[in-house]
């Protein structure tokens, strides 16, 4: 096999380390930044939405979302995702990155207004609209995914690529950050502003009418970050390896990357070589790519279940080692402040050092060794947590209860969170790129859906008396990680179907460099 790479792709894989690479960094990253901030930030009011629109004077407990509803409000954004994941996913290789990333960003900033924005005061009409905008909201981020991406893979240089990537994903840490520090502000503002007294005191006037602005201005605040970014990424070329190799125009890549690279690059002509125009559903496609989209798709959506149910415990955790009191002894305002609070500070010590050390890491231990050990220390943790649950959650325990809540965390960042992310958009040919990024993401979102409303269901008590509001007995929290530790340890076996990526220029994985003497 002759390496036939183009000169222009070559250069982009030899070029030093330079402002561009971190321009492009930026300009990805904002996209996962919005996107971690709108969909983790509705967890931090959920609480609040309760109080506000399901209130029953009668109650001894602050009023809370119905099942459904919660379900809803955290679901819809989901589905979401996974449509925008495949639709965008294909598109961008249809169309080409660039026009595809400046549609997901304007529809990321109008919906994440819109979602602030809804129609009418009564439950029925805000949680409907609520659920409307984030639908839409989810379908923008999940264009994000595939081309974040992809694009910053196209960009990078062979050596820091795995850095580069994951670096791009890391901006979510920042963006869960933000939504922690968002909501702490303007919830300390309403509470210096509009005291009240706790639900126990008085019913009615725990909940001041002003707190219905505390949830919008947190919602809202996802798109000014996006928008700042929408001009830069407007005027970023196309990639040279989709107008190369997609769009085949060489000439055109050539002189991108020659005002990228800040250097003259030479125009080559160039043969096609037909066998390499298989398509996503060919026998030979499967022969190359069968196995690794396997991979590739299966560690995703298994990790993605343990992930997202894991957010989903947080509020309980929090609840039964004392870091949030009970309801009942706080008003509205204080409530939204005591969860922003536990989520951030778990944020800063494990979710958000996690993905920095993949970014120091990947390309010195490689994707696979990375993913291998996140999934065996989430299954050892998980286990760790689950058969001694009787023991962690008396008060004495709680800090190491968190401690190895934490480490779970940091494993699933320093590991197959960030891993699954950046394979993807490596390992496959330049025209299904994004569209098999999107596949990965989407099977991902689908463990997250399976994740975020099983395990809702799961973790509810045996005990009927002691569910929440409106669920039926589930299997425990005991139960629940002993499932989510087996899963992880599934996820551990499948990531044998990956290739490892790291050194190797995108062509050469992709079998695009290839020709026949």
């Amino acid at each position: 096999m002759a390496d036939q790479q183009l000169g222009v792709l070559k250069a982009l894989d030899v070029a030093k380390t330079q402002l561009y690479h971190f321009t492009a960094i930026v300009i990805a990253g904002m996209g996962f930044f919005t996107d971690a901030y709108d969909l983790f930030c509705v967890s931090l009011v959920t609480k609040l939405l309760g109080r506000l629109y399901y209130f029953n004077p009668e109650s001894a407990k602050p009023g809370s979302l119905p099942p459904h509803v919660a379900a809803a409000v955290n679901g819809v954004a989901l589905c979401g995702t996974l449509a925008g994941q495949l639709f965008f996913g294909w598109l961008g290789d249809k169309l080409g990155r660039k026009k595809v990333y400046g549609i997901t960003l304007i529809m990321m900033i109008v919906c994440s207004v819109a979602s602030g924005l809804s129609f009418g005061n009564q439950a029925k009409g805000v949680m409907t609209t609520l659920c409307f905008f984030r639908f839409w909201l989810g379908f923008g981020i999940g264009g994000d995914y595939p081309l974040s991406a992809t694009i910053m893979s196209e960009y990078a240089n062979k050596k820091t690529r795995g850095a580069f990537i994951a670096a791009v994903f890391a901006m979510q840490g920042v963006g869960i950050l933000a939504g922690g520090f968002v909501a702490l502000a303007v919830s300390s503002i309403f509470d210096k502003q509009f005291p009240s007294p706790t639900y126990d005191q008085d019913r009615v006037l725990s909940t001041p009418p002003e707190a219905d602005y505390i949830w919008r201005i947190i919602v809202m605040f996802g798109a000014i970050p996006a928008a700042m970014t929408f001009y830069w990424r407007m005027k970023m070329p196309e990639t040279a390896r989709y107008t190369a190799l997609v769009a085949k125009d060489i000439k055109q890549a050539t002189k991108d990357m020659s005002k990228v690279l800040q250097v003259e690059l030479e125009v080559e002509e160039r043969a096609e070589d037909p066998k390499l125009n298989y398509g996503l559903f060919s026998k030979e496609f499967l022969r190359r790519h069968g196995l690794p989209l396997l991979g590739c798709t299966s560690t995703w959506f298994l990790l993605d279940i343990a992930f997202y149910s894991q957010n989903l415990f947080q509020k309980d955790i929090f609840s039964a080692i004392g870091w949030i009191p009970k309801a009942g002894t706080m008003n509205a305002v204080h409530e939204v402040f005591k969860i922003a609070r536990a989520q951030t500070l778990i944020a800063l010590c494990s979710t958000v050092p996690g993905y920095w050390f993949t970014v120091a890491f990947i390309d010195i231990m490689g994707r696979f060794a990375i993913q291998l050990m996140g999934f065996f220390f989430m299954t050892v943790f998980m286990f760790a947590i689950a058969f001694p649950y009787n023991h962690w959650i008396k008060p004495d325990n709680r800090i190491g209860f968190v401690i190895m809540y934490s480490l779970t965390f940091f494993f699933a960042n320093f590991g197959p969170n960030a891993t699954t992310f950046i394979v993807p958009a490596e390992i496959f040919p330049a025209r299904l790129r994004s569209t098999c990024h999107g596949i990965s993401a989407a099977t991902g979102k689908a463990g997250a859906i399976v994740g975020a409303f099983g395990f809702l269901y799961a973790a509810q008590s045996q005990d009927a008396t002691k569910t929440d509001a409106g669920y039926p007995p589930g299997i425990g929290v005991k139960n629940s990680l002993i499932m989510l530790g087996v899963i992880n340890f599934i996820g551990m076996l499948f990531t044998f179907l990956v290739p490892e990526p790291k050194g190797k220029s995108l062509e050469e994985l992709s079998g695009e460099a290839e020709v026949e003497k």
